[in-house]
Formats: structure tokens, C-alpha cells, sequence
């Protein structure tokens, strides 16, 4: 009778098994393509969006760009700006005009170039009213819209004063009304347009 060397020779079965499935594993993941540095893993992905490099302003678009909205609305108050400016310093000179020694604008001219200046002014008011605001102009636009209308107020101001029977005091103080409200519509603009992020010139 023949001796088995190994009584137990199905000891050795698990030990094989597991050597077959490293190899096979091993080979497997060899045989496999390697991941391109431009592959976009699904799982985990993780999408980082640029820093928006307009940090001066709520009213950007993203790209150092105002909103069209806003951009057509800091043109307009750009236009009213400089409508009104002109319209100071007609009236400063009509005033300055009339009351010279010897006089250089007669009473007609002045009372016609006056009622010029007060029908613009309230016009260049209107505009304001009627002009839609972009979100988060609201409070500023108060402000520029107090300015413009004080501004008219004061030009109706010294056209009455310059035809009552008053000797000069309403008018030219109606005058210097008129030219602080037109300093401070200038004031207004700029500080908006320093909120919405634009350069100004001071």
C-alpha cells in the first residue's frame, strides 16, 4: 500500500486560488487605457468658476462690464448733467447781466432768457421722473431727483422775482438757489456712478 505523501492535499487549493485571481487582477489593470489629463471625472466633479474681477460694484456683469440697464441709465443722468450745467451758468449770467452797472441785459432779454432757463430746468426735471431706476439705485435716484426739482423750483423762483416789484433780493437769492441745486445734481451723479463702479474724474 502506497504512503501519500500529503494527507491533506486540499490545503493547497485555496492558496492557488488566490494566487490566480492576483495575477489575473494584475494583468487586467495592465491592459486597462490610460486616463488622459483631460478626462472629466462624472462622479465628484467639481466646476470652479473664475473670481468675478469686478469687485467695485454690485451693478457689473462679471467681466468689468456694467449692465446695460445701469450703463443706459448713468448716460442719461450724464446728459441731464450737462443740459443742466449749461442751464447755471445761463442763469448766473443773466442775473450778473441785468444787474450790472451800466446794466448789460435789459429787463426783456433777461425776462425772456429767465423763462428759457425755467422751462428747460422743468423739462430736465421731467426727464428725471420718467427715467427707470436699475435696482439698487433707488435711494441715490431720490437724491438726484431732489436736487433737479429744487433746482426748478428755483428758476420759477427768480423769473417771479425778477418780474414783481421786488428790488433784486428774491431773485438773486432765487439765483444762488439754483446754482447750489445744480452743484449738487452734479454731486449726485458722480456718487452714483462711483457706486455702480465707474472711473470719475475727481
Amino acid at each position: 500500500m502506497a504512503v501519500n505523501p500529503d494527507p491533506k492535499p486540499g490545503r493547497w487549493i485555496l492558496p492557488l486560488v488566490v494566487l490566480g485571481m492576483i495575477a489575473f487582477t494584475y494583468f487586467f489593470i495592465r491592459e486597462l487605457p490610460e486616463a488622459s489629463p483631460d478626462t472629466t471625472l462624472v462622479a465628484g466633479s467639481t466646476t470652479t468658476t473664475a473670481p468675478n474681477d469686478d469687485t467695485s460694484t454690485t451693478a457689473g456683469t462679471g467681466n468689468g462690464t456694467l449692465d446695460p440697464d445701469v450703463q443706459a441709465y448713468l448716460t442719461e443722468l450724464d446728459e441731464v448733467n450737462t443740459a443742466l450745467q449749461l442751464l447755471r451758468t445761463e442763469m448766473v449770467t443773466v442775473n450778473d447781466g441785468f444787474d450790472a452797472d451800466p446794466r448789460e441785459i435789459e429787463y426783456r432779454d433777461a425776462e425772456a432768457r429767465m423763462t428759457t432757463v425755467e422751462v428747460d430746468t422743468q423739462a430736465l426735471a421731467d426727464r428725471v421722473a420718467a427715467m427707470t431706476v436699475p435696482e439698487g439705485f433707488e435711494t441715490s435716484h431720490q437724491a438726484i431727483t431732489s436736487a433737479i426739482d429744487t433746482a426748478a423750483g428755483a428758476a420759477s423762483d427768480a423769473l417771479d422775482g425778477l418780474q414783481s416789484d421786488d428790488p433784486g433780493e428774491i431773485r438773486r437769492a432765487a439765483v444762488v438757489a439754483y446754482t447750489q441745486a445744480a452743484d449738487n445734481f452734479a454731486t449726485e451723479v458722480e456718487n452714483t456712478k462711483t457706486a455702480a463702479g465707474v472711473p470719475t474724474d475727481g
